[in-house]
């Protein structure tokens, strides 16, 4: 009886517990605007977001720069791995996929360019 009245207690402050923290934790993210990204595709598109955007030429007249088209590739796209290079130098090379287009683009240290939309 003693280990289930235990047991009983260790649940209840472990469930407080949970919900202090997920509430504090929501709260901290909304205000300071910080992600928490462990998988690669989150990882790559939140160092994305986070350079400045320039255009080749061949791609400015497609879309207005300030389209939301392009943000709903950086937040919500889908790097396929399997054709970019993650390896290339100075500039890694990504396709990122939203719905049935794709754009490539080369994230460099300074700058994120979008190169050619498919």
């Amino acid at each position: 009886m003693a280990f289930l009245k235990r047991l009983g207690w260790y649940l209840v402050g472990l469930s407080i517990g949970i919900v202090f923290l997920t509430f504090f934790l929501k709260k901290k993210s909304e205000e300071t605007g910080s992600e928490f990204c462990y998988f690669p595709n989150c990882r790559v598109l939140k160092d994305l977001r986070s350079k400045p955007i320039s255009y080749s030429d061949n791609v400015v007249p497609i879309f207005d720069k300030d389209s939301i088209m392009w943000r709903s590739f950086f937040k919500d796209g889908s790097i396929d791995f399997g054709k970019s290079d993650t390896k290339a130098t100075p500039c890694k090379l990504y396709f990122i996929e939203n719905g049935e287009q794709t754009i490539k683009v080369e994230n460099c240290p300074n700058e994120v360019k979008v190169v050619e939309i498919y």
